[in-house]
C-alpha cells in the first residue's frame, strides 16, 4: 500500500536523523572501534532497514509530487473553467456589478438632466415641477450608487473565493513538492551509512596459526597438525578461517603431490588445492575464544624435493560489520623425497612478511558460510602465546581501517603461483551470500 502524500514526506525527514548517527557510529565501526565504543551504536541490520526505510521514503516522495502535480494541475484548469461554481460565480458577479455601474451612470446623467431642467425653467410651474424631477433623479442616483457598491463588494468576494482555492491547491503541492529532495537527502546518508559499515576492519586480534606443521615433510607421509583460531578481539565474531596450500613448482590447476584435508567432526573434507578456501565456519567465536580445526597433510610418494608454503587468514563478520579481517600467516616447509630421514620434528613457524605481503587489494566481505563447522568446539580460555614463532616475525603490521583499495595481506607467494588476485577471488565468492 502506497503511503499518503503526507505520511510518505514525514517519512522522508523522520529517517533523516537517525541515519546521522548511523553514518557517525558506521565511521567508528570502520576504523576498528571496540565493541564497548560501538556497543550502543546501530547494528548492521538496522542500518539495512534504514537504508531500505530511506529507500522506500524517497520513492513514496517522488509519486506523491507527481500526484500532488497532477492534482494542483486539474484543479487549476477545473477553477479556470467557466462551469466551476467559483469561476460561474466571478462571471454572475461580474456582470451584476457591470449592469450596477451602468445603473449608476444613468442616474448620474438623470441628475445632470434635471438640474439643467431646473436652470432652464422659467415659470413657477416649471421650476416646482423641476425641482420635484431633480429630488426623484437624485433618489435614484442614491439607490443606484448603492447597488452599485453591494455589486463590487459582492464581485470582490466571489473573486477572493476564487483566488482562496488557486491558493489551497498550490499550498496542497508545496507540501509534497520538496518531498523527494529531502527524502534523497535522507536516502544518500542512510546509504552512506551502510557503505561505511561494509567497509573491511583489520582486526590482527583475529589471528589464525598453525600448531604442530612440521618444517619438513617426507614423501609417502602422512602429518596430523591444528589450525588454531583465536579470537583476541572485543567483537563476537562469525568466523570463516582462509586457506592456502602450495608447492613450488607444481603448475596451477595440475592435481598436487601434496593433499590437505580438514576435519568436520564426522569426516575429512578436502582441500580443492588451487586456490584459497574457507574451511570450518564457526557461527561464534567469543572474545578471548579459541576454536581448533584439525587437518592432515598427505604427500604423494613419488614427490620429490621441493619448497612448499601454507597460508592461514581468517575472514569474519559481527553485528556491526559484515567483513572483519584477521592478518595473514604465511609458513614455509620443505618436502622430502621419499625414505628421507629428519631431525627432530621441529613445527614450521610463520615468516617474515615478504615484499608483497600486504598488497591485498580490495575491500571485500567475507562470507557467513555453508559448510560444516570445525571439529573440537570453541575453548573459553586462549592461550597467551603459541609457539608458532615470534612476534616480529609471525605478526603483520597494523594497518587500521581498510578502504576499497586498502592494503591487507596478500602474500607474495601467491602472487607468484596464482597470480595476484587469488585471495581476493576466495573472498569475494564468499561474501557472496553475505550482503
Amino acid at each position: 500500500m502506497r503511503f499518503p502524500r503526507p505520511l510518505a514526506v514525514a517519512a522522508a525527514v523522520a529517517v533523516t536523523t537517525p541515519v546521522v548517527l548511523f553514518t557517525a557510529s558506521a565511521s567508528a565501526l570502520a576504523a576498528g572501534a571496540s565493541a564497548a565504543q560501538v556497543q550502543n551504536q546501530p547494528t548492521y541490520a538496522e542500518l539495512l532497514k534504514a537504508a531500505a526505510n530511506a529507500q522506500k521514503a524517497y520513492e513514496e516522495a517522488v509519486l506523491a509530487k507527481e500526484e500532488g502535480q497532477k492534482k494542483v494541475k486539474a484543479t487549476l484548469d477545473a477553477l479556470d473553467s467557466d462551469t466551476h461554481p467559483l469561476k460561474a460565480a466571478t462571471i454572475a458577479a461580474d456582470k451584476s456589478a457591470k449592469e450596477a455601474a451602468g445603473a449608476e451612470d444613468a442616474a448620474e446623467k438623470a441628475v445632470a438632466d434635471a438640474k439643467a431642467t431646473l436652470e432652464a425653467a422659467q415659470s413657477d410651474t416649471e421650476k416646482a415641477e423641476a425641482r420635484q424631477a431633480l429630488e426623484a433623479a437624485e433618489t435614484d442616483l442614491a439607490t443606484a450608487a448603492e447597488a452599485k457598491q453591494k455589486a463590487d463588494a459582492a464581485a470582490e468576494e466571489a473573486h477572493t473565493a476564487l483566488d482562496d482555492a488557486r491558493v489551497a491547491a498550490l499550498r496542497e503541492y508545496s507540501l509534497v513538492q520538496d518531498g523527494p529532495q529531502k527524502a534523497l537527502e535522507a536516502k544518500k546518508a542512510a546509504d552512506a551509512a551502510l557503505a561505511t559499515a561494509k567497509e573491511c576492519v583489520r582486526e590482527d586480534g583475529l589471528t589464525s596459526l598453525a600448531v604442530g606443521l612440521p618444517a619438513e615433510v617426507v614423501a609417502g607421509t602422512t602429518v596430523d597438525f591444528t589450525l588454531r583460531v583465536t579470537n583476541g578481539t572485543e567483537r563476537t565474531l562469525t568466523v570463516d578461517p582462509l586457506t592456502f596450500f602450495h608447492v613450488s613448482g607444481e603448475p596451477a590447476r595440475e592435481k598436487s603431490h601434496l593433499e590437505v584435508e580438514w576435519s568436520n567432526g564426522s569426516d575429512w573434507q578436502a582441500l580443492n588445492g588451487n586456490e584459497p578456501e574457507h574451511i570450518a565456519h564457526i557461527d561464534v567465536l567469543k572474545p578471548g575464544e579459541q576454536n581448533d580445526v584439525k587437518l592432515r597433510m598427505k604427500v604423494d610418494s613419488e614427490a620429490q624435493a621441493a619448497d612448499a608454503l601454507a597460508l592461514f587468514a581468517s575472514d569474519a563478520s559481527d553485528a556491526y560489520n559484515p567483513c572483519v579481517l584477521g592478518p595473514m600467516k604465511r609458513y614455509d616447509f620443505e618436502l622430502l623425497p621419499a625414505g628421507s630421514k629428519t631431525g627432530p620434528a621441529d613445527d614450521a613457524e610463520p615468516g617474515r612478511p615478504g615484499e608483497n605481503d600486504d598488497e591485498r587489494p580490495g575491500a571485500v566481505k567475507p562470507g557467513t558460510g555453508t559448510g560444516p563447522s570445525a571439529q573440537g568446539g570453541v575453548s573459553k580460555q586462549a592461550p597467551q602465546t603459541v609457539s608458532t614463532g615470534t612476534d616480529t616475525d609471525g605478526n603483520l603490521a597494523a594497518t587500521g581501517a581498510s578502504s576499497a583499495t586498502a592494503p591487507l595481506a596478500l602474500a607474495s607467494a601467491v602472487t607468484v603461483a596464482l597470480g595476484a588476485g587469488a585471495v581476493l577471488v576466495a573472498r569475494r565468492r564468499k561474501a557472496a551470500g553475505n550482503v
